[in-house]
Order: C-alpha cells, then sequence, then structure tokens
C-alpha cells in the first residue's frame, strides 16, 4: 500500500493511519478507502490507485486512484444529503452503490466528513460495513479541525 508518510505526524494522525490501513489489509474485497472532509478534500487514503497505474503502465489521468474515489465519495454525499432534504429523511448515515464490476459504501462521520470504500462485488457487504463502523467509532470523536488541517497538509505535501 502506498500513502503518505506518517513522519512527524501527531499521535492521533498516524492513529488514524493505521486505522485506515487495517481496514483495507484486514477486510477481504476492499480495494481502497479514502476519508474526505465535509468540504470535499482527501484527508487520508490508501492511495492503490498509484501503483496499479504504474504497474500497468502510463496513465491518462487518475482513474482508479484516491483522487477519483475522493471525488466519488463527495459526490454520493452531497447527492444523499440533498435527497434527505428534499424526502425529510434526517441525516444520512450511509449509502452503498453495487455495480456489475463492484461496490461503493459511504458513511458519515461525526463531524460532517465521510468514509468512503471500493469494494469487489463479491464482498461481504455486512463486512464491509461493520467495519467501517468500527472506524467511523475510532475516528469520529478524534477528527477535530486541527486534526483535520493536519492531514490535509500531510495530503497535499504527499502528492
Amino acid at each position: 500500500m502506498t500513502a503518505p508518510s506518517t513522519f512527524g505526524l501527531s499521535t492521533e494522525a498516524r492513529n488514524l493511519h493505521w486505522l485506515l490501513s487495517n481496514l483495507v489489509e484486514e477486510v477481504p474485497g476492499v480495494h481502497s478507502v479514502t476519508v474526505v472532509s465535509s468540504d470535499g478534500l482527501m484527508l487520508l487514503s490508501s492511495d492503490p490507485g498509484h501503483r496499479e497505474a504504474k504497474a500497468a503502465g502510463p496513465s491518462d489521468g487518475p482513474k482508479g486512484s484516491s483522487a477519483d474515489l475522493a471525488t466519488i465519495v463527495s459526490g454520493i454525499g452531497s447527492l444523499t444529503v440533498g435527497a434527505a432534504k428534499l424526502m425529510d429523511g434526517g441525516g444520512v448515515k450511509q449509502t452503498m452503490v453495487a455495480m456489475d464490476e463492484g461496490s461503493v459504501f459511504v458513511m458519515s462521520i461525526s463531524d460532517g466528513s465521510l468514509l468512503g470504500v471500493h469494494a469487489a462485488p463479491d464482498c461481504d457487504m455486512s463486512v464491509v460495513a461493520y467495519h467501517m463502523a468500527l472506524f467511523v467509532g475510532r475516528a469520529g470523536h478524534v477528527l477535530t479541525p486541527e486534526l483535520r488541517s493536519e492531514l490535509r497538509t500531510s495530503m497535499e505535501s504527499a502528492q
């Protein structure tokens, strides 16, 4: 897995990186994971797209990269919040999109950030959702404005 270096980061930031890495490595069928802030900026990413793009040869864009997943997660989050408002449905807790060749899961984090997962089409959806809920439960209370700023800076310096 390729991820930004955790050298020099706070304990909380290193812990979130560890939780994210653990989610990708321990849950069968998970391809990539990202955390996006409420304003759509990527805070954390498993970033497997760089490795896959290099192995496959030259790429004409970020297809399959963490940037794409972050954009998709942000868009799905915005769309579902708008739908919930139109339907007086309250807050959106999670969204799942099943496709022929994969699945995308989006789960709200307490501060308005979103956790997004891209998984294989044959993944056990209940296992993915369970591990996402564990991540959200552990990350939600530590994702302060200061930590979000630190994570943004870390992602920007890695690019």
